[in-house]
């Protein structure tokens, strides 16, 4: 197809190297073309389909005096073929040459005559012992369909023959390729090509061996490793590659030898290919990115859809290799390491054998080859194959040794899959092929080690858990274990889980990153896919255990009670004209309610306030990953450099270390955040937490709230001057009272600095509490409980009054019932808590140093949210394989949550302190 020629009956007048032709039609009474093409003959004994000149088997054609002058009629010269000459015509019917020896051997005579047997070309007496008679099929199992091959017809008995009586080596190079085109598969019972190749094997034994390897028979190729059961396992794990590897340092060793002896479909030997030319990389790519294939730790894979037709015009010879690993002796010769096939086609007695991970049930074989057009050829091998078979996936596996500090491995194996296709549209047929390079290790041992640490921290996890649980319900006032109680324990374990499974994937990602990317000998090896489930099944559960802590952590601030105590007190006061009555009267002055709204707009700013810039820490790890390339640690090669060349070859992404790497990032640059904020931005800039309870001091406000049924928080906000509301002399006046000691301490005790507590109330103040908070929300309640006297608002102010003096009298010690001591928190209650000691007859202060409040907002709960959201990163990053993406979702759902937790935070702050909400902004 890829070039002109002249139709059957024209000569060529002038060619332009098959460009182009003119072609002339010959006469009738010399229709026939020469063999060249150029002139026009007369052929006595008939036309080819060509339109040449033929001859009867043996005579030659002549068409030409021995002076080269063309003949006018053609002559067919018959070969001599008596015994002083012996010869017939050859191949093409051009010249007589010297029978096939056999022939002469066994008839002497070049004629094969009964009871003689003519096969393949080849002349063999019958009464030699031969080998049984070959059946020339070939099965293709995937189709369910036997062929009678043509080439198998023609080569198969002649090969086995003369490899049997001759010990011909191509003889039996060729019929070694056609048990290898037959899948090497056995069957005791049959006799085709692989029967007949064992028949050969096992009754030479006399011959000798090659190399002292007992399967490598003398002028036999080696096919098989043997089927003893066990065998597989002896020759992949029995000996290590006598070599060691090397990352980093002046010795590196990186390069894997591979060279292959490649023989034709006859059995000719063709020649010594070293693999680094991409020859069983049939997916077209630049040289430097298939020779990157055999770079040692760099994990390869190669994928692509490849058209029938290229197949047929590319590969229609097959072509057999036989893989050996090169190396370096100590002699400092070069050794050759006989490299293993595992051919995942192969049936014995018409099972597959090779399916299974089980290596001592694996039939190891030698020989294979990338597509074969041959053997599916029915009747004429001149017209296109019915079948062909393809090597679709082809991989090289390397296998660390267990426990080994100097980068040795197992003898590598490759493992072949082939296809088989049938012949229908070549130009619309395509097929999916692959090459791969894989590295890996036995990854039990550390599978044990992670399922150790699951067990021993998900144990501890159960047991903070249980402490957890008792230390709220000390909290909420309760000692009986209902159902409400076992759902907390399920809630507090689900976070504690989460941050065990999240505490193993970082540790397993990091640990993998560091030892797999900073190792000059070769001591671990990545993790296969298939071997990373596991690895992303712990993520998965980490993030759906964390979003239900997050959830419920939301859940739990959403409804808090707050309560805003205000110390101001009347200053004087005015007349009040009375309404209907048409009189006045002194009433007290009314305090100004600004200071309230003014702390509870502070308070709904603060709620979502964290100890790190969101937006910065999503910018920053993705400017590292994708601008600085820490992204590039990631990939699956030994490489530890930030920067790759667009012409170099890129491996596969490691699920684990674009874990360990994305999560690394991610935890630096907060701590980094987090002690930035803490030592220089809140201490030189703004602190928000401590400038609120500064704020509430000088407004002479102070924030009761419980986050449960009998504890929570109290922020003493009593200013020490008495008052707030005043002018600005006054005020600026005050604070530098203040600032110079000219009066008392801001402390709820006297001369104490401490103005914020964990607070545990007593039961009987809890019920006093929700009585009064209950007229506060009563105006949601049924209309038949309105008191009919009065409004709605009139009742929420009464009620807000009376909720004020209550608190602030109770602050003050005045309900001695209800009283309170302030004490000191245990080291033990600290570190667990909890509260040892129950508020019985009195509640219960303890000093805090530490703004503890904050844990009812967003900036008491980084840790919860960090991590939440280093696993949504992840989550969506392993999903996608994309760092931009998950950046740009994780910043999404931050700004989500942060904005339902503001707005919902915002209403709940209304609800509880009578604010209007309208005064929130």
């Amino acid at each position: 197809g890829s070039s002109c020629v002249c139709e059957p009956g024209y000569r060529m007048i002038s060619s332009n190297d098959g460009f182009s032709v003119t072609c002339e039609k010959c006469p009738e009474n010399m229709s026939g073309v020469t063999q060249d093409g150029w002139n026009c003959i007369t052929c006595p004994k008939g036309l080819t389909s060509k339109g040449n000149c033929k001859c009867p088997i043996n005579e030659i054609l002549v068409e030409r005096s021995v002076d080269g002058v063309l003949l006018n009629e053609a002559l067919c010269i018959r070969c001599n073929g008596s015994e002083q000459s012996f010869s017939a015509s050859d191949a093409s019917g051009s010249r007589c040459v010297r029978c096939e020896k056999t022939f002469i051997q066994v008839s002497k005579s070049c004629n094969c005559s009964s009871p003689n047997i003519l096969t393949g070309g080849l002349c063999f007496l019958a009464g030699e012992g031969l080998p049984p008679k070959g059946v020339a099929a070939v099965r293709f199992a995937q189709l369910g369909i036997t062929l009678t091959s043509a080439w198998f017809l023609k080569n198969l008995q002649s090969s086995a023959f003369a490899c049997w009586l001759y010990s011909n080596v191509t003889a039996c190079q060729a019929l070694g390729n056609m048990c290898v085109m037959n899948m090497n598969s056995l069957s005791f019972s049959s006799t085709d090509a692989c029967g007949l190749f064992q028949y050969i094997f096992v009754n030479t034994a006399r011959v000798g061996i090659i190399h002292s390897i007992p399967y490598w028979r003398h002028n036999l190729p080696w096919l098989y490793y043997g089927d003893q059961p066990g065998l597989a396992s002896q020759v992949l794990e029995k000996n290590h590659f006598p070599t060691t590897f090397t990352f980093k340092g002046t010795d590196k060793d990186v390069k894997l030898k591979f060279i292959a002896a490649s023989f034709d479909a006859a059995g000719n030997f063709l020649k010594w290919q070293s693999l680094e030319g991409g020859i069983l990389q049939l997916c077209p790519d630049t040289q430097t990115k298939l020779n990157a294939a055999y770079v040692f730790g760099t994990t390869y894979q190669q994928s692509c859809t490849i058209s029938v037709s290229k197949i047929l015009l590319d590969f229609a010879n097959p072509v057999f290799y036989d893989l050996f690993l090169e190396y370096n002796g100590g002699n400092g010769q070069q050794h050759l390491w006989a490299v293993p096939v595992l051919n995942l086609n192969l049936q014995y007695n018409e099972k597959f054998v090779n399916q299974g991970s089980n290596m001592n049930n694996w039939l190891l074989t030698r020989r294979f080859f990338l597509v074969d057009a041959l053997s599916g050829k029915e009747n004429d091998l001149g017209k296109p194959p019915r079948v062909i078979r393809i090597a679709s996936k082809i991989t090289i596996s390397i296998r660390l040794v267990s426990h080994t500090q100097r980068g040795t491995i197992y003898p590598p194996l490759v493992t072949v899959a082939y296809t088989d296709l049938l012949i229908q549209n070549p130009e619309t047929q395509t097929v999916m092929v692959s090459f791969g390079v894989i590295y890996e290790m036995n990854q039990s041992e550390a599978q044990i080690q992670t399922d150790i640490a699951l067990g021993v921290l998900g144990g501890l996890a159960v047991l903070w858990s249980l402490l957890k649980t008792a230390g709220w319900k000390r909290r909420t006032g309760s000692s009986i274990i209902d159902l409400q109680t076992v759902f907390k324990f399920l809630l507090f374990y689900a976070g504690d889980l989460a941050n065990v499974f999240f505490i193993i994937t970082v540790g397993t990602g990091i640990y993998w990153l560091v030892f797999f990317k900073a190792q000059q000998f070769v001591s671990v090896l990545l993790p296969l896919p298939p071997q990373e489930e596991d690895f992303v099944t712990y993520i998965a559960c980490a993030f759906s255990l964390k979003a239900l802590q997050f959830l419920h952590l939301l859940v739990s601030q959403l409804a808090i009670d707050i309560f805003f105590i205000d110390w101001e007190r009347p200053k004087g006061k005015v007349l009040k004209a009375v309404e209907g009555e048409g009189v006045t009267k002194s009433a007290a002055a009314p305090v100004s309610i600004w200071r309230t709204y003014f702390i509870a707009n502070e308070w709904n700013e603060i709620q979502t306030v964290r100890k790190i810039n969101p937006l910065f820490q999503v910018l920053a790890v993705l400017f590292f990953l994708e601008v600085v390339g820490f992204s590039n640690l990631a990939l699956m090669d030994a490489s530890s450099s930030l920067t790759r060349s667009s012409e170099s070859y890129i491996a596969p992404w490691s699920r684990i270390l674009r874990f360990g790497v994305s999560a690394a990032l991610w935890i630096a640059i907060a701590i980094l955040q987090v002690i930035f904020f803490a030592v220089i931005y809140e201490r030189f800039v703004e602190d928000k937490i401590s400038q609120f309870v500064d704020l509430c001091c000088v407004s002479n406000i102070s924030v009761f709230l419980l986050s449960h049924n009998c504890f929570g928080h109290y922020i003493h906000g009593r200013s020490v001057h008495g008052h707030a509301d005043t002018n600005m002399e006054e005020m600026n006046m005050n604070l530098k009272r203040e600032a110079e000691n000219l009066c008392s301490q801001r402390g709820l005790l006297p001369n104490t600095d401490g103005q914020t507590f964990q607070i545990s109330i007593s039961r009987k103040m809890r019920l006093h509490y929700d009585w009064i908070h209950e007229t506060l929300t009563r105006k949601r309640g049924p209309a038949r409980l309105l008191d009919s006297s009065a409004n709605t608002f009139e009742q929420s102010t009464r009620a807000y009054n009376a909720m004020n003096k209550f608190l602030s009298s109770f602050i003050d010690h005045v309900h001695k019932e209800m009283d309170y001591i302030v004490k000191d928190k245990l080291l033990l209650e600290r570190i667990l808590g909890m509260e040892f000691m129950e508020p019985i007859e009195k509640s219960i202060f303890y000093n805090d140093e530490g703004h503890s409040f904050s844990d009812v907002l967003y900036y008491g709960n980084e840790t919860t949210l960090l991590i939440f959201d280093i696993l949504f990163f992840s989550v969506v990053d392993l999903a996608s394989q994309s760092f931009v993406l998950a950046a740009i979702l994780t910043y999404l759902q931050q700004e989500l949550f942060r904005f339902i937790r503001s707005t919902l935070g915002q209403k709940n702050l209304a609800s509880k302190t009578l604010v209007d909400q309208r005064f929130l902004i």
